[in-house]
């Protein structure tokens, strides 16, 4: 019904148009033609002036009403160092262009007025004048070379990549930005301040980015969910794209650069301004505790009228500036300028995407080896207990955590040598030091052949230690099956915890 109704008025309007087509047909007739132009002409004329005038205040009074929810105005100033630069350089074209605006569209209206067609007037042709024409060449000539000169070098100074002798990490911090349809995936390089490299190819299900886990640098580089960055301190941002053009948009700090597939892109910024920084500039009151910005001290969610204000809700965001898909709305991320200090604690709380979701997997290039860090930390793990046992008068055993064995085997795993090496150094070390080394199984079976299994496992461990240099009048070999268990045979884990090997210290 109602799209029949709207089809009604669509013909009824048609019909009016037809008939005061008609009319005007029928006025020019009785007037007289001429007659009929020269009026037609004085209505245009006037109109014209008057739609002139209306235009221009139309046009001031809307810069001046949205003027505080423009970029660039009100408590709209840009949050990053060179965000200021381009301000600058906007509003000083916007200043020679408008004069320009003006004048032009005075001068359209002002001459369709007093040139209009009228009763015994003939145009005048003028078809040269030097003078003139040197006039609005040379002026537009001076006015663009400044503009282009201030521009290029504004643009050379905001399109600066960082300074070859910078240090990643140290100096600035380098983050990666890849869009897809429809998301961004954000990587931080982790501690070492390097981005690890990444090849197509090697894109998964469990490698959303490719990354090539033989490059060392990707080992602690960490995917997040936000983008967090310390206020005060140069950001490179390294942009990529794994399917269509997307762009990198930060309309608050002015960085806006295409994310190409196949063509990396970067942009360099400094933040200047804390999210509750900005926060409290839309929130500002004036001197008489009035809002400043009305409009943001507004409730943010209109259904609940007692919740957060629109400036207290306020956040920087990460936008897809392209058409890229009918998904595209939903590539927003938020943005969080902070202290230099909350920054180090948001970073300690990151993990590594290869430890957390890659490490001890079928795709893990490292799986039968440690990685170097791992190797330490185990080591200073080892020695913090060894130091515990030697000082307690009481609790002289060292469970050898790493030492784990092939199912139903007295085969060492291979990553069982690193936490055997630990023992062979602190012997090393430690030359009164003596030892028991001890199997012990869980309950699952027959007895006599877990008492069997635990002593090969035991002499496995004890023909390590020997082969790697250890004095064997300084350890002895015992296999106790599952008479010494440590936690319940009940359970899974406490299974797991009695199936174990310790070192008993006899004396040192």
């Amino acid at each position: 019904m109602t799209g029949l109704l709207i089809l009604l008025c669509i013909l009824l309007i048609g019909v009016v148009i037809v008939q005061v087509g008609r009319l005007s047909d029928l006025a020019i007739r009785i007037r007289g033609e001429g007659a009929a132009q020269i009026a037609a002409n004085d209505f245009n004329a006037r109109f014209g002036m008057f739609f002139m005038v209306a235009f221009l205040v139309g046009c001031v009074w809307c810069s001046v009403y949205y003027k505080d929810s423009i970029l660039g105005y009100g408590p709209h100033t840009s949050a990053s160092e060179h965000g200021a630069w381009l301000d600058s350089s906007f509003n000083l074209t916007l200043f020679f262009t408008s004069i320009v605006f003006f004048l032009t569209q005075i001068a359209l209206f002002w001459f369709a007025y007093k040139y209009r067609g009228r009763e015994n007037k003939v145009a005048y042709f003028q078809p040269h004048d030097t003078r003139l024409e040197l006039i609005w060449t040379a002026i537009p000539a001076l006015v663009m070379f400044y503009l282009v000169a201030d521009g290029l070098t504004i643009w050379n100074k905001a399109m600066a990549d960082v300074p070859v002798d910078a240090v990643s990490g140290v100096d600035y911090i380098e983050i990666e930005a890849t869009g897809k349809q429809f998301a961004w995936d954000i990587r931080y390089p982790g501690p070492d301040g390097v981005i690890g490299t990444k090849y197509f190819k090697n894109i998964s299900g469990t490698n959303p980015l490719g990354q090539v886990w033989t490059d060392n640098k990707n080992l602690d580089d960490q995917h997040v969910s936000e983008i967090v960055l310390p206020v005060g301190k140069q950001v490179r941002v390294r942009i990529t794209a794994q399917d269509v053009l997307h762009n990198f948009y930060l309309p608050h700090f002015r960085v806006k650069m295409d994310a190409v597939p196949g063509i990396p892109t970067y942009f360099v910024f400094r933040p200047t301004t804390t999210t509750e920084e900005y926060r409290e500039r839309l929130g500002s009151l004036d001197k008489d505790g009035n809002p400043l910005y009305p409009e943001w001290h507004d409730p943010y969610d209109p259904t609940e009228p007692d919740g957060p204000k629109r400036y207290e809700a306020f956040n920087y965001e990460l936008a897809c500036a392209e058409l890229c898909g009918k998904s595209h709305f939903s590539m927003r991320r938020e943005v969080k300028i902070v202290s230099e200090e909350e920054y180090e604690e948001w970073l300690a709380q990151q993990n590594s995407f290869y430890l957390t979701n890659v490490r001890g997997s079928d795709d893990d290039p490292n799986k039968d080896k440690l990685l170097d860090f791992e190797i330490k930390d185990r080591r200073t793990e080892f020695n913090d207990n060894l130091n515990k046992a030697l000082s307690s008068d009481t609790n002289k055993i060292i469970k050898l955590q790493y030492v784990n064995f092939q199912t139903g085997s007295a085969n060492l795993t291979p990553l069982s040598k690193y936490e055997l090496d630990n023992v062979v150094s602190a012997m090393n070390k430690y030359r009164n030091l003596t030892l028991e080394v001890g199997g012990h199984t869980d309950s699952t079976g027959d007895a006599n052949k877990n008492l069997t299994l635990s002593e090969a496992r035991a002499q496995a461990v004890a023909n390590y230690l020997r082969s790697k240099g250890a004095d064997s009048d300084r350890f002895s070999a015992l296999g106790y099956g599952q008479d010494r268990p440590i936690d319940t045979n009940d359970t899974a884990e406490g299974r797991q915890n009695n199936r174990r090997t310790e070192l008993r210290i006899l004396t040192q």
